[in-house]
């Protein structure tokens, strides 16, 4: 699979901004009208309620991100949980979702140009198509800045429109705060829920963040946080400012609200904002969601051609034209379908990352390392499962039956396609092969796990990293003493190391008596000296069963045998000073004993923390 990697180009600025500016659309720009109708004056509760619905879900989004940044981010983390099957139709939907999230704010954007310059919404609509399929291949740092200079002077409209909004308030619009019940309340959050839509953004382009340990968890909680504040703030205003008869009919609510407190300047400036806020969530939405269709490419689930890069920033010019024809085609269909297929999209991508989570971690992969952990598992991730599963029965039957449709047709491109090209090793065989207690799997999943951590931590292969990727490692079942040992070692090893079996033996022993290799009960690093040049060599070796090397040290487990020249005693301390860091890690011994396999023990050893020269 994926052989080359996206280059890594965004900070945390470039990502908090891209979570906020794809989110803020026209789920607070148009939407608030039609989930008046719904709710009623307390709406500004169902965009509480939906913000923290979305902070729960993207817990695991999070997680996952984390151990796996890659291009296509939900779809990537399902595929390699749940198999190739479900990450077919997790990346469509998703895909689907983020390019209809992207279509709204086209169709704002159209709307608004037809309203001030009479220019045909079409004729806009594909225009702007064009301009941002034009800055998305330019490349992915030209479209991370100018989603920061636009959400900049977005947040800087709406911290006005907060302010002076809110004093002018009339309290009499709040009553009855909940016509409709407090189911509607729910119902609604549900409804809205595209409008945190923006989350999945940054889990499909995690590959090109800088540092994603870091940046990727205090952008997407501090985006949703803030957005979440943002939207209660200015629901709270709009509904304070405007008639119930006015709001129930209007799709530019917040403008409307604005021109009350401030006139036509006030209503001129919020759509302002708001154009600003659909160029956002349009640009923001081509640049994450192309990366689906060229994930499913690069994993042969869509034909080749689609995984296409041009220019030094590889951007992936055919999966952002695809992105853009989709965008343009859905601007043809129904607003409110959209939005409720949409959010049941998202809430359906929520679910399974949340089953991906609970795979992944009772699988026992031990490449699995996310370097964020989402808190009260599995609680969180079960509560989460039943929450989304209800709201997605409150959307409605129109709205499911059209994600059914979506989905089916996302089975039978797998089928006719996908299932042909691509066998792909998964978590949840590793769950059945844990569960049934027989072999299922081979090393696949581990070995791009790990290939995966080595680029997300940025991990130097210096010397010593390529001595373990060619060092044999072996794994002895049977108890010894340290003179069995040793012969067991200079008969596997002797011809590999250049020398006679008995002549590595005698070195062996030899070492051993002038003083303990064991350094801990644990481990032992026997090391000896051998005759020429240039010649170094590591073999490694785990007895479960333990190895008697002393009377103090009769149970060692984790034995590395280093052998090298004299002209070689620079590295030899390398060496030494890189295998005390990784078996001085708190958790080596537990890893050590727990490893499956040969492969695994080297994992262990290739990923461990320490110092690179």
């Amino acid at each position: 699979m994926q052989g080359s990697h996206l280059h890594k180009q965004l900070g945390f600025l470039d990502v908090f901004c891209i979570a906020c500016g794809a989110m803020i659309s026209s789920g607070i720009f148009i939407l608030p009208g039609v989930a008046f109708n719904l709710s009623g004056p307390f709406v500004f509760l169902s965009y509480f309620i939906a913000g923290i619905l979305a902070l729960l879900g993207t817990l695991s989004i999070i997680e996952l991100a984390t151990a796996m940044p890659k291009a296509g981010g939900d779809y990537f983390f399902i595929n390699r949980s749940l198999g190739p099957m479900a990450g077919t139709i997790s990346g469509l939907l998703s895909w689907f979702a983020l390019s209809l999230k992207s279509a709204f704010a086209v169709f704002g954007i159209s709307e608004l140009l037809y309203l001030t310059f009479q220019i045909p919404i079409l004729i806009s609509a594909v225009s702007l198509c064009v301009l941002f399929v034009i800055i998305n291949i330019v490349g992915v740092k030209a479209a991370s800045r100018l989603e920061v200079i636009l959400v900049i002077g977005l947040f800087a409209l709406m911290i006005w429109f907060i302010v002076g909004g809110i004093p002018e308030i009339i309290p009499s619009h709040f009553v009855p705060a909940l016509p409709h019940g407090l189911n509607s309340l729910i119902s609604t959050a549900g409804f809205v829920f595209v409008s945190f839509g923006g989350l999945l953004n940054i889990a499909s382009i995690s590959e090109e963040v800088k540092n994603p340990t870091k940046n990727i968890p205090r952008a997407m909680i501090g985006a949703v946080i803030v957005i979440s504040i943002f939207y209660s703030f200015m629901l709270v205003a709009t509904v304070g400012l405007l008639p119930a008869e006015i709001l129930s009919e209007t799709l530019t609510p917040i403008a409307d609200a604005a021109q009350i407190f401030a006139g036509r300047p006030g209503f001129i400036i919020i759509s302002i904002a708001a154009l600003l806020a659909f160029v956002t969530t349009a640009n923001a939405g081509i640049l994450s969601a192309s990366r689906y269709p060229l994930a499913l490419s690069e994993d042969n689930l869509l034909p080749l051609f689609i995984r296409r890069t041009i220019g030094k920033q590889k951007a992936p010019v055919v999966a952002i034209i695809l992105t853009a024809l989709l965008i343009g085609v859905a601007l043809f269909f129904n607003l409110e379908i959209l939005v409720k297929f949409a959010s049941v999209v998202i809430l359906t991508t929520y679910i399974f990352t949340n089953v991906a989570v609970i795979i992944l971690r009772e699988s026992n992969i031990q490449n699995y390392r996310p370097t964020y952990k989402t808190p009260l598992y599995p609680l969180t991730q079960i509560v989460s499962i039943i929450l989304f599963s209800l709201l997605i029965i409150d959307m409605g039957a129109v709205a499911i039956e059209v994600s059914v449709v979506v989905i089916v047709l996302a089975s039978l491109c797998y089928f006719l396609y996908g299932r042909k090209k691509q066998s792909q090793e998964f978590a949840l065989l590793h769950l059945i092969e844990r569960i049934v207690n027989r072999k299922l799997t081979s090393n696949t999943l581990e070995s791009e796990l790990r290939e995966i951590i080595t680029h997300r931590d940025e991990l130097q292969k210096d010397r010593f990293h390529l001595l373990l990727e060619k060092s044999p490692v072996h794994d002895v079942t049977e108890s010894m003493t340290v003179d069995t040992f040793f012969k067991y070692v200079a008969k596997k090893y002797g011809q590999p190391l250049g020398l006679a079996e008995d002549n590595l033996f005698s070195l062996l022993r030899d070492r051993e008596a002038e003083s303990s290799t064991a350094i801990t009960p644990f481990i032992a690093i026997p090391h000896i000296v051998v005759p020429g040049e240039k010649r170094f060599a590591m073999c490694i070796v785990r007895n479960k069963a333990g190895i008697k090397f002393s009377a103090e040290n009769d149970d060692v487990k984790a034995i590395f045998i280093l052998a090298g020249s004299q002209d070689e005693r620079n590295f030899h301390l390398q060496a030494l000073a890189a295998i005390a860091q990784i078996v001085h890690h708190r958790e080596f011994s537990k890893l050590w004993l727990e490893a499956k396999n040969e492969d695994q023990l080297k994992d262990i050893l290739l990923l461990a923390e320490r110092s690179r020269q």
